[in-house]
């Protein structure tokens, strides 16, 4: 199988298509933190304006967030999450858990930590198949195609 037909059929290599650089992941990351204005965004994550405009152009193009004109003297936009964009939430936690797991940071008391609003309790994320219930992760999978 060729590297483009793999991409074409495989659903985490179109994902990681749109969303495999760290940048995007954090733009969404941090649209889900309330920002959504350019220079929200790049404060935030220290990134060069020509960088995050290219990033976000490709997570609007892609669906994941709209662009809505929220001033016009001057024009200025803000990027707003879409349902697609709010699904991805629960694929961020994952990859942080991950994270927090396999690459420690060298003072934990200084780590981020994502809390439960309602609750004030540290969101520990596990990924269930929908179909028999089974943690991710804890039985063999095979593919198929179709």
């Amino acid at each position: 199988m060729s590297k483009n037909s793999n991409l074409e059929v495989c659903p985490i290599a179109r994902s990681l298509s749109v969303l495999g650089d760290a940048w995007s992941m954090l733009i969404l990351r941090d649209a889900h933190a309330g920002f959504t204005r350019f220079d929200q965004f790049r404060k935030s994550l220290g990134i060069a304006p020509t960088m995050l405009t290219k990033r976000l152009s490709v997570l609007v193009e892609e669906g994941l967030l709209e662009k809505r004109q929220y001033s016009e003297h001057p024009p200025r936009e803000e990027y707003l999450l879409t349902q697609a964009g709010k699904d991805f939430l629960p694929a961020l936690f994952v990859i942080g858990a991950w994270g927090k797991k396999y690459k420690p940071f060298e003072q934990p008391e200084k780590m981020v930590t994502f809390l439960d609003a309602e609750q004030g309790t540290e969101i520990k994320p596990i990924v269930i198949d929908q179909i028999t219930g089974a943690e991710i992760g804890t039985r063999p999978i095979s593919q198929k195609i179709g």
